[in-house]
């Protein structure tokens, strides 16, 4: 479970930068959020990002991505992890390119992550291709001491009490995180239960939405009558699936939709649908998949060819807790408005992204904001009529765009 992720100097983003899955204090959908038996604290389950084109939205998924693929890329190189891993690609990281100091300077993230009755805490420093820093810690869940498990720094490792002892070696190559390095030389717990996170973590890319998706089923098989009934009642008319190889050194398989119409068994190939299916066929096996090992889903343009009552009903799968007994959790980018509602979601899960006057990105939530009077924005305010009056900052340029004169 993702409790909060912080980076800076990541592409538009230049100052320190926070998406935190703490839930705030406030009221609405409290049998919603997320919580681990012995504490107190509660997590949101669900974050929408918005914002004008070229405000940053992606930008953000983007820096938890690149810190995922940062520790990943080289286990899954080495075939090392040891959980089922969706791939994703490969995204490098750049600085903020608009002033000559950040251009020069690293790129930081910190996340704090909860796994295996564990809270972990996680820094990483990059430069040029190459670890500045690196930091491991964690802290039994509801438990005040903070445990060192190491600490990378000026090219030297320390180790923590619990690895001091092991004679495990720190003379690791400067372009890999010491955490993949453990992860792919040593079987150490710990380690193991830090890199379960990152593992369970998903990125869907939809600049490729059929890659891996063959893969996906395979791995879901056992689900597959879950998957057959989410299409049912979302009113999508498919029955069945098959995957027929055509190449497997390569990988490369065809998929066909099976519908039984008037008791005959009908097939259309995968490509044949509307990409509105085509979509949800890639999404809802990732969706089983995080729902089943309380992973982190992270789509960007989730609403793109999906109908709003599709979105509602995804959304509502992380948010009802007999169904999302695992605490995942889904963050995604969005246009839709029709979902913007205050009977859908939290103030605290709606985020907003979009560029100041010296062209760096900024990323606040709605609970975040102020009217006129410093007060939060009311829970039963009209959130999508207000962003798009530009109350919010992220203005969509709506209001600009009316007055236009051809």
């Amino acid at each position: 479970m993702l409790c909060q992720f912080t980076f800076k100097n990541f592409r538009s983003y230049r100052d320190e930068t926070i998406l935190d899955m703490q839930a705030a204090s406030i009221d609405e959908f409290g049998n919603s959020l997320l919580c681990n038996d012995g504490d107190s604290k509660k997590f949101l389950p669900v974050s929408a990002i918005y914002g004008p084109n070229g405000g940053g939205k992606s930008n953000v998924l983007g820096a938890l991505v690149c810190l995922i693929s940062l520790v990943m890329h080289p286990i899954v190189l080495l075939e090392k992890n040891k959980h089922p891993f969706d791939s994703m690609r490969y995204l490098d990281y750049k600085p903020f390119l608009f002033d000559e100091e950040s251009a020069a300077s690293s790129t930081d993230f910190k996340v704090f992550f909860r796994v295996d009755g564990y809270e972990y805490k996680y820094i990483l420093r990059v430069k040029s291709g190459e670890v500045l820093e690196e930091f491991l810690y964690r802290k039994t869940i509801g438990g005040k001491r903070t445990a060192t498990i190491f600490e990378r720094s000026n090219g030297n490792i320390l180790l923590g009490s619990m690895l001091s002892r092991g004679g495990y070696n720190t003379d690791v190559n400067v372009k890999m995180p010491y955490l993949s390095f453990l992860a792919i030389n040593y079987d150490i717990p710990a380690i193991a239960s830090a890199v379960k996170w990152f593992e369970c973590s998903t990125l869907i890319n939809y600049a490729n939405p059929n890659s891996e998706l063959y893969l996906t089923l395979v791995n879901i098989e056992q689900y597959k009558k879950v998957l057959i009934s989410m299409f049912h009642k979302m009113d999508i008319h498919i029955d069945d699936y098959r995957i027929n190889p055509i190449d497997k050194d390569n990988n490369r398989y065809e998929i066909f939709v099976q519908k039984n119409i008037n008791n005959h068994i009908y097939e259309l190939n995968f490509t044949d649908e509307s990409d509105g299916t085509k979509k949800l066929l890639g999404l809802l096996p990732r969706i089983i998949l995080s729902l089943q090992e309380g992973g982190l889903l992270v789509i960007d343009e989730l609403d793109a060819k999906l109908h709003p009552k599709l979105l509602r009903f995804i959304l509502q799968l992380y948010k009802i807790r007999t169904i999302n007994k695992n605490n995942a959790q889904i963050i995604f980018t969005s246009h839709d408005l029709t979902t913007m509602k205050n009977d859908i979601y939290r103030r605290d899960e709606i985020w907003f992204a979009a560029k100041n006057d010296f062209e760096a990105s900024e990323l606040y939530s709605l609970y975040d904001l102020r009217d006129e009077n410093n007060n939060h924005i009311r829970a039963n305010a009209s959130f999508d009529k207000q962003y798009l009056e530009g109350k919010y900052g992220a203005d969509p340029y709506l209001a600009q765009m009316l007055s236009w004169e051809v």
